[in-house]
This record gives structure tokens, C-alpha cells and sequence, in this order.
């Protein structure tokens, strides 16, 4: 008696344990700096390296560094700061994908001589291992062997693409410009959908743009573009459940001015790179049941984990705080331009309905005291906590990509600063699922051979031909054609005769 094992393959999500690090950057400029004003970052994740149980990475955190040189002029300092990472899990296999995401939860100057400056950064690393998994099912080509086959719905994974765009935007100012200070840009994935062979992505870049007139004022605006892009991924349907993360490429963030006699255009362009994932459910033939007309079998199952890719959430929320300086502090006379801001996301879960995130920005806020004709800085801190309705139960897990534009900062009699801002936010979504199959069988003893010709079974109201047919160890053709006046299943109580051919 043989038996054999197909294999059939599922996708299944794993998150890995978090865990921090510390990152050294050591910036060099040629100007004599006299203090730092703002620091702005931004970590990525780069490229992966997969073994069997770590996984190793590389990466770089983007810097921009505003300072005050000595002689009074207003700097900026843009680098690129390499670092390495891993991740250990006896889970991780060769083949593996993993979606890596790093973040800065704080940083310290370590020192500013003269034109360098070193910079120490704590991040925090998170990442979701997405894997294929095999699951064996029996099978077997023995007369004797009775199968029920059953269909099963199981997720799997089509692949995975990226792809590097730019999008250009451009910004018009009415009036003479001395020096563009600095621009930052974010990426917002609003739309993903599944096509065939392909993967469209519809998102914005939004740009923030700090620049000095020649009048010597410090002014701000935001420039805002949609794109639409086609990700080519062999083998996506349009029943395929996609998912896009898409990142600023900002070491190579292009910024151009063109003089006219309306003012000066200013002409930027980004790149994007997106990474699309997708997984699609089919329908999976195993076995159900199955059992010997001539010997016992010891049957056992195996359960199997699988996760279900659930469409992304979008939405958008205000937030707002407020600093008040202590009496130390020098007074406020004018904000002269919000030099950056950081935010990182703590916590994100979702309960009774709605979807739920945790996090803080911190705001870098540069302003003048007119008592000593100085500029100073100050960081402002502002916790969040945003919700907003979502059809996912209690327990789904989730994870977040959120981008924070729109910032504005006043200042109220001198010395409390008012703030608020626009969070736009992805939320992706996804939960396991499990499910079993026979995954192995042994053979006992032969059956005892029977002693009569005939057989009586008193059956009960819902029983199948195959449960009966089962329980005598006959095949189920056999139940249903010698008792051709039963419908099954059975509706009431009924006795079931069946022969046997007796040797």
C-alpha cells in the first residue's frame, strides 16, 4: 500500500521582533559653524541579504542639517550617513522576502568643531518576513484506499517588484530669491490596484520648499503632485489583493531655479522608488477523508498557518499641540521659519471598530529675540493619537506608513508656541488564517474477514453514504447502488442493507 505527498504552497506573514541600534554620522562642511540650528532625517532600508535564520541588511540615514555659521549666515548641511542590520529568527529561510522598516527615535550632537560635526542616532528596526511555506497532502493510487476530496481556499504569494520613477514638481515665487535653504519631499501611496501582469500604484509627492529672498526673509510653501504608476509583476490578476510601499530617494532629490521676469520657477524633481506585493487566493483539491476496505489505518492531520492579505485603509487626520518656554528661555519676538520635522510611529492596533495610531513628531522651530538680535532654537514635541473606522475585527494585524505635511507654528504672547498639521496615512492589513490536512497515514492490521453475507446498519437522520460506507469498510458506490430507494443525506432514521460477496 502506497501513499505519496503533494505539496502544495501558501504565503504567510511573520512579524519580527523589533530592536534598536545606534548609528554614528560624522558630517563634514567647509564653513565655520557656530551652532546647529535643526536636524532633519530620514532612514531607509536598502538592500538584503536572506540566510537561513538572519537576515542581513544595509542601509543609510539621510541628514539635513541646518546651522549658523559664524559670521551670521544661515547653512545647510544634506548627507547620507551608510549603516548595516540584521534580524535573527529561526523562522527566516533562503527565498524569504522581508519588508524592512527603520526609523531615527532620537539623536544627539555629539560635537561641532569647526566644519564637521557628529551626529549620534538611535533607530529603531521592524520588519515583516513574507515567506512561502509548503503543506503536504496525502494521495494515494490503491483500489483499496476510499479518498474523499474536499476544495480549500489558500493564499498565496504572486511575487513581488519595484520600480524607481521621478516626479517633478515646480513652485513659483513672486519675488527674488537668495537661496533655496531646503526642500524635503515625501511619498503617500493613495490607490493600489491588481491588473493583469501588472500593478498600478496611484500616490503624491509632497514638497516642502525653505527658501531666503533677497529682502532677507525666510518663507515657506508646499508643493503637492499626483502619480500614477504601472508596476509590471508576472502573474497578478485582477482578484489579487496588492499591497505598495513607495519611498523618497532624497540623496538624489534634484532642485533647479529659473530666473524670469515673474519671479523665479523653481523646478524639483524626486525620485520614488515603489515596492508592490501581491497575493491572490485559489482554490486547493486535498483530502478530507479516507479510509481501507481491506485494513485499519492510523489517519493524522496537520494544521497549517496562513495569512490573509486584506485591502489597505487610507485616511487623513489634524493634529495639534502646543510649548510653552520656560522663564529661562529667551522670549520670542518672531518665528522666522520651521526648520524640519521628525515623526515616528509607536504604536498602531486596531479595536472595537477603528484602527488606531500612536505616535510623536517633533518639530524643529527657529526664531528671533530682538533683546540680542539672535536666532534660536527650539524642538516641540507633539504626542498623537488618531483613529478612524475599519471593517477589520479585533486582533488584525496591521502596520503603517504615515506622512506629516502642512505644518504650521504660531506663537502666543511671546512664549507659547500653538501647532498643528495634517497626518495622511496607509494602513496595510492582514491576519492569519488556518487550516488542516492529512498529512500522514500508517497501515495497522488487516481487516477481519467477514462472516456473513448481509449486513443490517441502523443509520441516523444526516448521515452521508460515506459515513456508512466508511463505518462497514465498503466503498461508497456500493451503499448508494444496493439501496437505490435512499436518498442521502438520510432524512430520517433508516435501516441500510448491504451485501457482501462472501468467499
Amino acid at each position: 500500500m502506497a501513499f505519496e505527498t503533494n505539496k502544495f504552497t501558501v504565503v504567510r506573514k511573520k512579524r519580527l521582533e523589533k530592536s534598536t541600534f545606534n548609528v554614528e554620522c560624522n558630517l563634514e562642511t567647509s564653513a565655520e559653524i557656530d551652532k546647529i540650528l535643526s536636524v532633519c532625517h530620514t532612514a531607509q532600508a536598502d538592500t538584503a541579504e536572506i540566510l537561513n535564520g538572519v537576515a542581513n541588511y544595509t542601509g543609510t540615514i539621510d541628514l539635513c542639517v541646518l546651522y549658523m555659521t559664524v559670521d551670521g549666515e544661515i547653512g545647510t548641511l544634506n548627507s547620507s550617513c551608510p549603516f548595516t542590520g540584521k534580524f535573527e529568527d529561526e523562522f527566516i529561510c533562503v527565498g524569504d522576502r522581508l519588508g524592512i522598516k527603520v526609523e531615527v527615535e532620537d539623536y544627539s550632537i555629539e560635537s561641532v568643531s569647526g566644519g564637521n560635526i557628529k551626529i549620534s542616532c538611535v533607530c529603531e528596526q521592524s520588519g515583516i518576513l513574507v515567506c512561502g511555506r509548503e503543506v503536504g497532502s496525502i494521495a494515494t493510487g490503491d483500489e483499496d484506499i476510499c479518498m474523499k476530496e474536499d476544495e480549500i481556499l489558500v493564499d498565496t504569494l504572486v511575487g513581488e517588484a519595484r520600480e524607481t520613477f521621478s516626479v517633478e514638481s515646480e513652485f513659483s515665487i513672486k519675488e527674488p530669491v537668495k537661496k533655496i535653504i531646503t526642500t524635503d519631499s515625501q511619498v503617500y501611496v493613495k490607490s493600489v490596484e491588481s491588473g493583469v501582469n501588472f500593478v498600478s500604484v496611484g500616490g503624491e509627492v509632497v514638497t516642502k520648499i525653505l527658501y531666503l529672498t533677497e529682502s532677507d526673509r525666510f518663507e515657506t510653501g508646499y508643493t503637492t503632485e499626483n502619480f500614477k504608476e504601472e508596476v509590471e509583476l508576472a502573474g497578478v490578476t485582477r482578484e489579487a489583493v496588492s499591497e505598495a510601499t513607495a519611498c523618497v530617494k532624497h540623496s538624489a532629490i534634484k532642485c533647479e531655479l529659473e530666473n524670469s521676469d515673474k519671479g523665479v520657477e523653481v523646478k524639483i524633481t524626486v525620485p520614488v522608488e515603489v515596492k508592490v506585493t501581491a497575493y491572490l487566493e485559489k482554490n486547493q483539491v486535498v483530502v478530507k477523508d479516507l479510509y481501507s476496505t481491506a485494513n485499519e489505518l492510523q489517519v493524522s492531520t496537520e494544521s497549517f498557518e496562513m495569512t490573509k492579505q486584506l485591502p489597505c485603509d487610507l485616511f487623513e487626520e489634524k493634529i495639534d499641540g502646543t510649548l510653552t518656554l520656560d522663564e529661562n528661555s529667551p522670549r520670542v519676538d518672531k518665528i522666522m521659519f520651521v526648520g524640519g520635522s521628525n515623526l515616528i510611529v509607536t504604536n498602531a492596533y486596531v479595536k472595537g471598530g477603528e484602527v488606531f495610531v500612536e505616535g510623536v513628531t517633533k518639530t524643529n522651530v527657529i526664531y528671533l529675540n530682538d533683546e540680542t538680535n539672535a536666532l534660536y532654537s527650539v524642538t516641540m514635541e507633539v504626542p498623537f493619537v488618531v483613529s478612524d473606522k475599519t471593517d477589520c475585527e479585533d486582533g488584525t494585524e496591521i502596520s503603517v506608513d504615515v506622512v506629516l505635511t502642512d505644518v504650521d507654528v504660531a506663537v502666543k504672547k511671546g512664549r507659547e508656541f500653538l501647532f498643528d498639521a495634517k497626518l495622511k496615512i496607509t494602513v496595510s492589513k492582514f491576519c492569519q488564517v488556518t487550516g488542516a490536512v492529512i498529512s500522514g497515514v500508517e497501515v495497522a492490521e488487516s481487516a477481519p474477514e467477514r462472516d456473513c453475507a448481509i449486513e443490517l446498519v441502523f443509520a441516523s437522520a444526516g448521515q452521508t453514504a460515506w459515513d456508512i460506507a466508511k463505518a462497514i469498510r465498503v466503498k461508497e458506490e456500493t451503499v448508494v447502488f444496493q439501496n437505490p430507494n435512499l436518498s442521502f443525506p438520510l432524512e430520517k432514521d433508516e435501516n441500510v442493507v448491504v451485501f457482501y460477496n462472501v468467499k
